[in-house]
């Protein structure tokens, strides 16, 4: 080519470049049509120029950043379609065509991050135009196509698989021939390929889809072949075979690799593939061979993924369900093509054979997302042929009732109703019972509308349709003979039916239902099923939906709304599903049901239930174990008896096992699920509760297990998992416990009860042998902690279950001798092995303390139990007697075993075990070696044993046989304090040993002080302290011991932990040690003239030393150290003969003493029952409550009130706080009522209080523990038990507690004139005080004064708490205040307030005025003559003066009577509905009390006036109205009494039996409201039925309208009311009235008429064109609104009326429709709608004309739009609103009526994602104008820019 023809070319490309910016590409092709035509230049060479500008082209747009412009685009475009036209012409080969691929198309689609995806399907459509018109598959299958297969390999980290792969991958060995070509065009390797070496996962796959839809349908038109260029030995004829082979595997892996593969091969390959086998099969050679390439064989690969997919997570199950959609959304069926049969993989493949994928489906059917529950269902439908050109229910034909009022077949108006509503919705039509049922098609088109239901439809259709269609599909549950699907054979509907049980997973979905009111109506319906009446329920519920979603559904809290109130623990669902489970288990053979029975006791195991579950699972199991057994039979014989069991289809259950084995392992997991049921009932604190579950899981085990068939240790466990209250001496379940261990509760059980009693017992017995002589699980001689634990606990289970069994002498008789022989040898034990001393004397001590616990029971007032069970009473006597033998050898042995604590030889540091020094957390380790720790511990071992023999044996013999032991102990004590203090860690760890040993040795001494005692001390005093003869008896003792702790403390060498534990045993013995005089007294031990216990320096020195320690304490240290506190301040309080020169307890050390108690307090972070009491009755102690000083001071609160403060103000956030706060403070405020002047606030305070209403804890701590019962019994004691007892743990007891001493305190304070008492003056004073306190609040306070609250709001209870309190301080008015408390009340009763409140304004006043007669004719009297008071206040002093007048005395009844009743009279007639009912009924009471005993004799007049007041007593009593009046109060004005309603048991016992908020009944203005609202509820449907019939009536064609019309068209509308034909909805119809009035005969004739008229013509015009002016400016603002209305005529809540309205304005909408006008008046209305009123057209369409109304909008072209979510409502952003649009709003919960949804055009709804389902109809409303008004404003907006386009068009033409 010659120069000037380059240049001339090259200028053609500049000039083709610049078109190309401004042709679109469209117009490229015919203007290179054009230039070729014109010019003489090549279509190659025009290409070379082209291809080469393209190049640089896309290099330049390679360096931009960001995304392309629209204008680099469509130049873009134009230029690669330009290429494309060229290289379509015939002059270009496939050289070009290569150059184009790797110097054009993949660099440019590397750029694919640079513009968006419809330019890549832009780029693809050009370039398969040209391979398909230049027919270059074999080039594209050579060079494009492997490199993007080996770009997807890479992206998996993969190598091609040579062996299976057509298409290789080594891409690059096409370029090599064009390296020249390439190079010459500006085009280096580096730019031909992306950097990375490979394209995109997403771009590979979607370029790849493209060509493979090219090819197939290039191949599919007309037959053609795709042979064309050669390129490496391609041709391209099997193109599409070999890329869909290659395309097939790919996709197997990715979707198994990653979520990013798997959704490209969803999204993109998928489809393509199942696009290309929708026709057809293919054929491929692969490595010689020749393959079908066929989809079912494909769909088995996929299915094999989908199962590998399933195992995984919620993520891959999700797409596992989602590829299968997809491949059947593809294929309307699974049977394979007519092509399969060639391909032999897939010969013997049909998914519906496999069990596994149809068990998958049902998975996903009840699975708890969403998506993947509709995958599923589309899944079945599509399998089951559900969906294949026909709907559900389209074989049944429609039925149609031709009665109109008629309801036939049996079905309830309710079900048509459901019928209609589904039918509307699109679910379906609804089965009746007459239908057949019995094929299987029509059942599982049952269970899809039943599933759908709850799928998609709220809670009125599944309440209304529910019960009646799953009838229907259980009573066709066992059809004779049903027909197969249509499609499926019977293997695989044996494989179907035995994987699918449709009613399981119908239920199971209900269960799981999102709203909690759906699943309650499911349990209910499955609950009240007869299923008796259904035969083998068993049959159709598999086991695993009973033990899991049923049981899982029992524990949900919705189904058991009153479980637990008033201590029933119980409901209606748990007693429907133990009937259930009684009936499904007795349908199951005894093998099943034993088996059942273990998995069922399980479930506890592998749920978490709460305690209405775990409640409903003890009744079922035992429900369950009640079901008929009959499968057993004894058969004996010569030898033995053995079970014969019947033959069943359950021999799998057994497997290789004998059937005793079986049963017997069975029965062992059944206990054992028991066991754990019981213990999972601990967490669950109420004792009641518990007590109920151990009740029912032990009559379970009754009556399926006997005692002697479990091993002994499992018995142990079983009976020690129930808490012992129960089975104890008096314990509610100890009879029936005893019942099973000693006979048998099986009604069919074959054995002997009376050897199988004897053989547990003899068993039993055996243990302590045994016990000591095993020792399987000790690895050598040394044992530590853990193990003598475990030891503990296990001979503490065989000693409480050995005093169930014992019922006679002689079956203990071996156990007291193994006693006595192992005590009396115990120290040659020890020669023998180490552990077995141990052992036997944890088995002694274990008997000893059950034997303690026996006796504790028995000084709580059980003796009648124990006298009853003599063989108890004989057992206690002969272990006194066995102990006492053994005593001495006990003793012997423990001085052998201690001398560990004070052995003189060194002992050496010792490296500790691994599991010491690196154990973190749990209890505190012994820092010792493993031999030390074993001696140490039997050390202790031996104290604690001789000491708890000693203790018991102290009970029942002399001092003098026990005064070895104390001997021995109190000489432990001094070699304990008198040993020398250590020098190593080792030593301070046995001396820590030592005071732990030492603690429960004094514990024992200290309840046996006897004057032999007192010797020993003074011996050890002298030993101690030479010179400490004189001294007081316990000086030398205590102070020795304190001094030696402090210094093992002080030498720093225990761990912090070890320190804490020392602490522990220093504040537990130091309570014993001071515990001595208090049980010195009791012995009654003297001392003698002029001898104490302590000195008062020793007693400060300790009371110092627990102070100065309280702050650090720890929390296991709480409880001894309060202890010893209190101990110290009775010492110190009491003075001789107990404290030497005792000077008391001053307001400084009690000051630091509350301080340090309070950080101690806070420090805590659990707050119990027992440290709270020890602390309030150890701090605010009654011995020093009653000095001033304690509780003011000069600069503030005295040290008590301080500590009160804070404890209340704690106590507020800690239920039980406050509680014995309130319990100890009214006790000590009783005992010292001059000190309650000083606590008004904190008496405000418990008032006012109220939380928490139960605290489980707090009833269990009092009832198992022994300490929280103890200090509890120590606080001050309440005024009143009983009312303590009721209330005490209820959030009424703070108040409940005050009205108690105020109460009791008045009776105090009326004895001020009999006795000049300082206490009586006290109580008076302070009840006035507190009284005129309350007072003031409620009349100053802002909240308590508060007139506008609502009902139950923290306010209300505020107010109610207040005057409850009022009415209780009552008592404490007198003359001295009454003018002030008057003043107060008439000013509470003038105000505002609920009737609740009001009731005790009102006995206040009946109190106040029945106390001071006189104030009846100052103050009531002229009240009634105000008459312009409010009515609510009048109804009060109503009541007031009518209860004054009934219960005043005889003396000054009738002076009431005179002054009250006249005025009283007048309001008989009053115009408000309330007062004068109200005043009816307590006139009539007047009247019928009071007025027969008066005298009418005496005056002449008086008749007259009694026979008026007969006439209205006869009214009163027979009209009808007020005897139904009378009738409806139940009798309350006769049970009202002014003195027990101001009393606390009046007050906080509600005068109906039944608790109510706060204890407030319901009052008598409320009953007399509520009567008068429902008979004007009834008055007011009556006339709104009467007003709706007219109004319907008025939209209705008027006849003689019709009859005018008669000649007219038949299209026309009839003629309507003028009223009609406008757009507002008006009551009442002005405009007819005026016509009606004009048209009277007579009035004028037509010229007289229209005469004035004419006249005034002239004067008419201005105002016309003024009109006219007026009219236009209006029609103008209405033609800018927009033409949308709102119906909101179902919506009944005003502030979503308001807020609607306000939208509308916003919006300008064309109006707004609401059910009645009246709202716009309303305040709230105007709050919220801000005057938008006044400026939306607001239509008044009452709801029964909503009909009628959206009828007349239709025809006046609206489209009428419901927003609402039914079957097939459209998304609000997929739907494009008309412009003339009404759309109907439903109503707040129910949504729109049935009636109407028939009526609307279209359903909308807005797409939620979340977990609520619904929005505020408000809120709804606004998003849907919104959608409409952002429509709207886009078409405007579009117009405009056509316009707009258009005219500048125009204008260009024009210039």
């Amino acid at each position: 080519m010659s120069s000037s023809d380059t240049n001339f070319i090259a200028a053609l490309v500049a000039s083709l470049s610049e078109s190309f910016q401004k042709v679109p590409p469209a117009a490229v092709p015919p203007m290179l049509d054009c230039i070729l035509a014109s010019a003489d230049v090549s279509p190659s060479a025009l290409f070379d120029l082209l291809l080469t500008h393209f190049v640089n082209f896309t290099k330049d747009i390679g360096e931009y950043d960001g995304r392309l412009e629209s204008e680099q685009c469509k130049n873009l475009l134009s230029c690669l379609s330009a290429l494309c036209h060229l290289l379509k012409k015939s002059g270009v080969g496939y050289v070009a065509l290569k150059s184009f691929i790797w110097g054009g198309f993949v660099p440019l689609m590397d750029m694919m991050q640079l513009y968006e995806r419809e330019m890549l399907n832009q780029i693809m459509e050009y370039f398969c135009e040209v391979v398909i018109e230049t027919n270059s598959w074999g080039i594209v299958e050579a060079t494009l196509a492997p490199f993007l297969l080996k770009s997807v390999g890479l992206s998996m980290h993969m190598l091609q698989n040579k062996d299976t792969a057509i298409i290789e991958w080594n891409t690059h060995s096409d370029v090599h021939g064009l390296e020249h070509q390439l190079l010459e065009l500006g085009i280096t390797s580096k730019s031909r390929f992306p950097v990375s070496g490979s394209f995109p996962l997403t771009i590979s796959c979607h370029i790849l889809v493209s060509l493979l839809d090219a090819a197939l349908q290039k191949k599919h038109a007309g037959g053609s072949t795709l042979a064309g260029f050669l390129a490496n030995g391609h041709d391209g004829d099997q193109f599409p075979e070999h890329l869909l082979w290659d395309l097939c595997d790919m996709t197997i892996q990715m979707l198994l690799y990653s979520l990013e593969h798997r959704s490209c091969a969803v999204g993109l390959l998928l489809p393509a593939i199942f696009e290309a086998f929708s026709n057809q099969s293919f054929e491929v050679s692969v490595c010689g061979g020749r393959h079908c390439i066929s989809r079912n064989y494909f769909f088995m690969r996929i299915w094999k993924c989908c199962q590998t997919l399933f195992t995984l997570g919620p993520v891959e199950r999700r797409d596992a369900y989602g590829i299968i959609s997809l491949y059947l959304s593809y294929f309307s069926t699974i049977a394979q093509s007519k092509d399969d049969d060639v391909d032999d993989r897939a010969e013997e493949f049909d998914v519906r054979y496999e069990k596994e994928f149809w068990e998958e489906i049902r998975r996903g059917l009840v699975e708890k997302e969403g998506l993947v529950r509709k995958q599923s269902l589309y899944i079945l439908k599509k399998m089951l042929l559900m969906n294949e050109g026909r709907q559900l229910n389209s074989n049944a034909p429609e039925k149609k009732s031709h009665q109109k009022n008629s309801v036939c077949n049996g079905r309830t108006k309710r079900d048509l109703w459901a019928e209609k509503e589904a039918n509307s919705l699109g679910v379906g039509q609804l089965r009746t019972a007459v239908d057949s049922c019995s094929d299987r098609s029509q059942k599982w088109e049952a269970f899809f509308l039943l599933y759908e239901m709850l799928e998609e439809y709220g809670t009125h259709l599944v309440e209304a349709a529910w019960s009646h269609q799953i009838m229907l599909l259980l009573h066709s549950s066992f059809p004779k003979s049903v027909s197969p699907i249509e499609g499926f054979n019977a293997r695989q509907m044996d494989i179907l039916d035995g994987t699918f049980d449709l009613l399981a997973v119908l239920w199971e979905r209900g269960l799981s239902h999102d709203n909690p009111q759906v699943r309650y109506l499911i349990m209910q319906s499955f609950l009240e099923i007869e299923w008796k009446n259904l035969g083998n329920c068993a049959k159709l519920f598999p086991e695993n939906f009973v033990l899991g979603p049923f049981i899982e559904g029992l524990s949900d809290p919705v189904h058991h709304k009153d479980f637990g109130l008033k201590g029933v623990y119980s409901s209606k669902t748990i007693a429907g599903a133990t009937r259930f489970l009684q009936q499904y288990c007795s349908s199951l053979s005894w093998r099943r049901k034993v088996a059942f029975l273990c998995k069922l006791a399980s479930v506890a195991r592998l749920q978490s239930l709460g305690r209405a579950g775990l409640m409903s699972l003890a009744e079922c199991v035992y429900a369950a174990s009640l079901s008929p057994s009959i499968c057993i039979v004894e058969m004996q014989n010569s030898t033995n008896s053995k079970y014969e069991y019947c033959t069943d289809a359950s021999t799998d259950l057994i497997g290789e096992e004998s059937p005793e084995t079986w049963l017997s392992n069975q029965k062992m997991d059944f206990i054992d699920g028991l066991r754990f049921l019981v213990e999972s009932s601990k967490q669950h604190f109420n004792p009641k509760y518990r007590c109920r579950v151990c009740d029912k899981v032990l009559e379970a085990a009754a009556s399926v297990v006997c005692a002697h068939e479990l091993p002994l240790e499992m018995l142990l466990h079983f009976i020690s998992a129930f808490p012992r209250e129960f089975t104890d001496i008096s314990g509610p379940l100890r009879a029936r416990v005893q019942k099973w261990l000693l006979g048998c509760c099986k009604v069919d059980c074959a054995a002997n009860c009376s050897n199988s009693k004897m053989q547990l017992l003899q068993s039993s017995l055996e243990f302590a042998s045994r016990f000591t002589s095993n020792n399987h699980f000790i690895s050598s001689s040394c044992y530590d902690d853990e193990e003598l634990v475990a030891w503990r606990l296990e001979s503490e289970r065989w000693a409480r279950v050995l005093f169930l069994l014992i019922e006679d002498e002689q079956y203990v008789e071996s156990l007291f001798t193994f006693v006595e022989d192992k005590g009396v040898n115990i120290c040659q034990l020890k020669s023998q092995v180490d552990w077995m001393p141990v052992k036997f004397l944890i088995l002694t001590l274990s008997l000893v303390l059950e034997v303690q616990i026996m006796q504790r029971k028995i000084d709580q007032g059980f003796p009648e139990i124990y006298v009853a069970n003599t063989a108890i009473s004989w057992f206690a006597k002969k272990c006194a007697d066995s102990f006492c033998i053994i005593l001495e050898d006990l003793v012997s042995f423990a001085a052998l075993s201690c001398s560990i604590f004070w052995s003189n030889k060194e002992t050496e540091e010792i490296r500790l075990p691994g599991i010491i020094m690196g154990k973190l957390g749990g209890p505190s380790q012994r820092r010792l070696s493993s031999s030390m720790t074993t001696a140490v511990l039997q050390a202790i071992t031996s104290i604690r044993t001789v000491s708890s023999i000693s203790s018991w044996c102290s009970l029942s013999r002399k001092d003098e046989d026990l005064n070895l032991v104390f001997t021995y102990l109190w000489e432990f004590f001094h070699k304990v304090v008198s040993n020398s203090i250590c020098d190593s860690e080792t030593t301070a760890e046995i001396q820590v040993a030592a005071y732990e040993a030492l603690s429960s040795a004094l514990k024992a001494l200290m309840p046996v002080f006897s004057y032999s005692t007192m010797n020993l001390i003074r011996k050890i005093n002298i030993s101690l302290l030479p010179m400490a003869e004189d001294k007081p008896l316990l000086d030398s003792l205590v102070l020795a011991f304190l001094e030696h702790v402090n210094n093992l403390l002080a030498i720093g060498l225990l761990a912090r932990t070890r320190v804490s534990v020392l602490l522990n045993w220093k504040w537990l013995c130091l309570e014993s040690l001071l515990s001595i005089p208090h049980h010195a007294l009791k012995n009654g031990v003297r001392l003698g003239c002029s001898k104490c216990f302590f000195s008062n320096e020793a007693t400060r020195y300790i009371f110092d030393d627990l102070v100065e320690s309280l702050e650090n304490a720890g929390e296991d240290s709480v409880l001894p150290m309060l202890r010893s506190v209190r101990t110290v301040l009775d010492l110190l309080t009491s003075g001789s003969p107990f404290v030497s020169s005792c000077h008391g307890v001053d307001a400084e050390m009690m000051s630091r003493l509350v301080h340090s108690s309070w950080i101690l307090h806070i420090s805590c972070n659990k707050r119990r029952v027992a440290p709270i009491a020890a602390l309030l009755s150890s701090v605010l102690h009654s011995s020093v409550f009653r000095d001033k000083d304690m509780h003011l001071a000069h600069n503030g609160p005295g040290p008590l009130k301080w500590f009160s403060e804070k404890v209340l103000e704690e106590g507020t956030k800690s239920p039980r706080t406050i509680r014995l706060a309130a319990l100890h403070l009214t006790g000590l405020w009783l005992l010292n009522p001059g000190t309650m002047k000083y606590y008004m606030k904190e008496l405000k305070l418990l008032t006012l209080y109220g939380s928490v209403a139960f605290d489980e804890d707090f009833e269990a701590e009092l009832t198992e523990n022994d300490d929280a019962r103890a200090e509890v019994s120590l606080l001050a004691k309440s005024p009143d038990p009983e009312m303590t007892e009721a209330f005490i743990n209820t959030e009424l007891y703070a108040r409940v507690s005050v009205a108690v001493l105020f109460y009791k305190l008045g009776d105090l304070a009326k004895m001020v004139e009999l006795r000049n008492e300082f206490d009586a003056y006290g109580a008076l004073e302070s009840g006035k005080l507190f009284l005129l306190e309350l007072l003031d609040s409620v009349v100053t306070d802002k909240d308590l004064a508060k007139e506008l609250y609502k009902k139950y709001s923290a306010v209300h209870r505020r107010k109610i708490r207040a005057w409850q309190m009022i009415c209780v301080l009552s008592q404490f008015v007198d003359q001295n205040i009454v003018e002030q408390v008057t003043q107060s009340l008439h000013i509470a009763l003038y105000r505002n307030n609920l009737p609740g409140v009001r009731q005790y304004l009102e006995t206040f006043a009946i109190h106040l005025f029945l106390k001071f007669p006189s104030l009846v004719g100052e103050q009531l009297v002229p009240i009634f003559h105000d008459y312009d008071m409010r009515t609510q206040a009048l109804s009060s002093y109503v009541f007031i003066a009518a209860n004054v007048i009934l219960h005043a005395n005889e003396l000054i009844q009738s002076r009431h009577l005179y002054e009250l009743l006249p005025p009283i009279i007048p309001f008989l007639t009053s115009h408000h509905h309330t007062l004068r009912g109200f005043t009816q009924l307590l006139v009539y009471q007047v009247l019928l009390r009071v007025l027969p005993a008066m005298d009418f004799s005496c005056s002449e007049s008086i008749p007259l006036e009694k026979k008026c007041f007969d006439d209205l007593k006869a009214y009163l009593a027979l009209n009808p109205d007020c005897t139904r009046l009378r009738a409806s109060m139940e009798g309350f004005l006769d049970a009202f009494s002014p003195e027990m309603s101001v009393a606390p048991a009046g007050l906080f016992s509600s005068r109906i039996e039944a608790l109510e908020f706060e204890c407030v009944p319901m009052s008598l203005m409320e009953q007399v409201i509520d009567f008068l609202n429902n008979a004007r509820e009834d008055l007011r449907c009556a006339m709104e039925k009467d007003e709706v019939t007219i109004k319907n009536e008025s939209f209705a064609a008027h006849p003689d309208c019709m009859d005018l019309s008669a000649g007219s068209s038949k299209e026309e509308l009839p003629a309507l009311p003028h009223s009609s034909i406008s757009m507002d909805f008006q009551k009442k119809f002005s405009a007819l009235k005026h016509e009606l009035q004009n048209s009277r005969p007579g009035s004028f004739s037509h010229e007289e008429m229209y005469r004035p008229l004419l006249e005034m013509e002239k004067e008419d015009q201005l105002l016309i064109q003024i009109l006219h002016s007026r009219v236009a400016s209006m029609e103008k603002l209405k033609a800018n609104r927009q033409q949308l209305i709102l119906v909101a005529s179902l919506i009944d809540r005003i502030p979503n009326l308001a807020g609607l309205a306000r939208t509308c304005e916003v919006f300008k909408a064309t109006g707004l429709a609401i059910a009645d006008a009246t709202v716009l008046q309303d305040k709230q209305f105007k709050l919220i709608s801000v005057t938008a009123e006044k400026w939306i057209p607001i239509i008044e369409v009452p709801v029964d004309s909503v009909k009628i109304y959206l009828e007349k909008k239709k025809r006046e072209g609206f489209s009428v739009l419901g927003l609402e979510q039914t079957a097939n409502s459209i998304p609000l952003d997929k739907y494009e609103f008309p412009k003339k649009t009404v759309l109907v709003l439903g109503r707040e919960k129910e949504g729109i009526p049935v009636d109407i949804i028939h009526i609307v055009d279209a359903c909308i709804e807005i797409p939620q994602l979340g977990v609520v389902r619904s929005l505020n109809v408000h809120v709804s409303g606004a998003i849907a104008l919104w959608e409409y008004t952002r429509q709207q404003r886009s078409k405007q907006g579009y117009k405009h820019g056509l316009q707009m386009q258009f005219n500048s068009s125009n204008g260009a033409c024009l210039s």
